[in-house]
């Protein structure tokens, strides 16, 4: 995995953690809380919100999330 991968990654779990105990934070709150870089960030979101975890809603130049709490797929080890 790249430092970038490991990055996003990492963001993805503070954002989820967050998330989970909080329910909804704007991406500006996120940002500064988590000390992320805007890339990662946005990275990050998107990658919840590809795996369906948070909405997202625009509110002016942020976005205000929210937690769906919804699994992402179960991976069986055989």
């Amino acid at each position: 995995m790249s430092p970038l991968q490991e990055n996003i990654q990492l963001a993805v779990s503070q954002i989820s953690d967050y998330l989970a105990k909080n329910n909804t934070a704007t991406s500006w709150q996120l940002k500064v809380m988590l000390r992320l870089s805007s890339s990662i960030l946005y990275l990050a979101l998107g990658a919840l919100y590809q795996q369906g975890k948070i909405t997202l809603e625009a509110d002016g130049i942020n976005y205000n999330v929210k937690w769906n709490g919804a699994p992402a797929p179960a991976t069986e080890n055989k």
